[in-house]
């Protein structure tokens, strides 16, 4: 009885050992992943600018000058390469909206999933967009990200774009093209839960 005690103690305690090691651990994956994004932002030159100034540009980010806005209350980094050339969404509209990206894991610097390389180029992602109040909610309606993560929930951090950008329809001078670093708590279920950030390539065009 005292053996059987002593090891439902052991166990106890190595249980316990084992949820503090846990919880030290997901504190360093975050330390790691603050550490990878500053790391890229000192090795790529990223201009980090502040949304004041950003919006003091017009919502705009300066190319030559390698700036990305940073939006303090979910931590993405933005940068938009092209505008589009239609019109940013209203603060109530619905718009069916086409995406093309490449997902890159940050931490190992490495394609997760894309639907701009080989079989899956000539295809494009469809979600559906509604703007509530000036704020965006979507869901994938079909397209690789969904088939990837099997889910229709676009990350939010694929949402900041939204309400800055112009959507439009192909044209000769392009659609809307934007960067984004975003860290786990921004983006799916798998970057959240494994703890590591993305870097994001995206152009969004108007749907039907």
């Amino acid at each position: 009885m005292k053996k059987t005690s002593f090891l439902l103690l052991a166990l106890t305690g190595l249980l316990l050992l084992a949820s503090c090691r846990d919880s030290e651990t997901y504190a360093e994956k975050k330390k790691r992943e603050r550490a990878v994004i500053n790391q890229y932002i000192a090795d790529k030159k990223v201009n980090v600018i502040s949304e004041e100034q950003f919006l003091s540009q017009d919502t705009t980010t300066d190319l030559s000058k390698n700036q990305f806005v940073l939006f303090n209350s979910s931590g993405v980094y933005m940068q938009i390469v092209r505008r589009g050339t239609g019109k940013v969404l209203g603060p109530n509209e619905t718009a069916s909206v086409l995406l093309k990206y490449t997902e890159v894991n940050m931490m190992t610097d490495s394609v997760i999933s894309s639907n701009n390389i080989m079989r899956y180029s000539a295809l494009v992602d469809v979600m559906k967009v509604k703007m509530i109040s000036g704020s965006p909610f979507a869901q994938f309606e079909s397209g690789v990200f969904m088939s990837t993560y099997r889910t229709p929930k676009v990350p939010n951090g694929l949402l900041a774009p939204l309400t800055y950008i112009r959507l439009g329809k192909l044209s000769a001078e392009g659609v809307a093209k934007v960067r984004l670093i975003v860290p786990s708590a921004q983006g799916t279920a798998v970057a959240s839960g494994a703890v590591y950030p993305c870097l994001y390539e995206l152009t969004y065009q108007r749907g039907r």
